[in-house]
């Protein structure tokens, strides 16, 4: 470890990832990749992220596994798997920096339009579906971000706040599935070196996870699309000025 303040920001930061995460479906790697890239690299930090990322999702989902909609999952998620692998394969060569800005419009676009209602008119057929999942996943392989984009996406099919977290995690572990082994053989023994880091975000996302699935159950239905929509621009204008910055 390289000082034991930056490990306790690591916790504190996977703890508010894992928080955010439960209450949107998306946070952990948004808020954890770009942190530990301060002292890794891009490329590592994405592939580190990714073990406790999926096993902080895989708690999420067994939390909410009652709420998942089958329908929604398989026309979606196994396209956004397909997608994330693909994305995943092209990380090493695509240019982060200038996608992460593309993403971050994407993002604040998406959440506007949630803000503004737009979002609450779009209903996806399956074709829109598997389309949507691919580009999200895609997009998500190539950043190691996708959460934002899968969650906005899912704002256009008829769920209530709690499917739509159930769902989109369980879209998560299936895309973490498809994306981990490739990250994981890229870097290879470069994630033994930062195991340590590795541990504490995983245990700061489990407390994050658990609190935050609690919280969930608690805010009202008429308010939760409007916060969705607004963690969705706050991540995509967060993507654009830490690249501008």
């Amino acid at each position: 470890m390289q000082h034991p303040l930056f490990d306790l920001v690591v916790f504190l930061v996977a703890a508010i990832a894992g928080g955010v995460a439960a209450l949107s479906g998306f946070g952990i790697g948004s808020l954890l990749t770009p942190l530990l890239a301060t002292a890794t690299g891009m490329k590592l930090a994405v592939a580190a992220v990714s073990i406790p990322h999926f096993v902080a999702t895989g708690a999420r989902l067994w939390k909410l596994r009652r709420h998942v909609d089958m329908r929604t999952m398989l026309n979606f998620g196994i396209f956004s798997a397909a997608g994330g692998l693909l994305g995943a394969l092209f990380e090493s060569k695509a240019n982060s920096r200038s996608l992460s800005v593309v993403f971050g419009v994407l993002l604040v676009f998406a959440g506007l339009s949630g803000l503004m209602g737009w979002m609450a008119r779009v209903r996806f057929g399956r074709t829109a579906a598997w389309g949507a999942g691919f580009l999200s996943g895609f997009f998500g392989g190539l950043v190691g971000n996708q959460g934002g984009i899968r969650s906005a996406a899912l704002m256009a099919f008829p769920l209530d706040k709690e499917g739509l977290v159930a769902t989109a995690t369980a879209i998560g572990v299936i895309v973490d599935l498809a994306r981990m082994p490739v990250y994981v053989a890229a870097q290879g023994y470069a994630l033994v070196s930062v195991s340590g880091w590795i541990v504490l975000a995983l245990v700061g996302c489990l407390a994050g996870t658990f609190w935050g699935v609690r919280l969930l159950g608690r805010i009202p239905a008429r308010v939760y699309r409007p916060l969705l929509s607004g963690l969705i621009c706050a991540l995509g204008v967060w993507m654009i000025v830490r690249v501008v910055l």
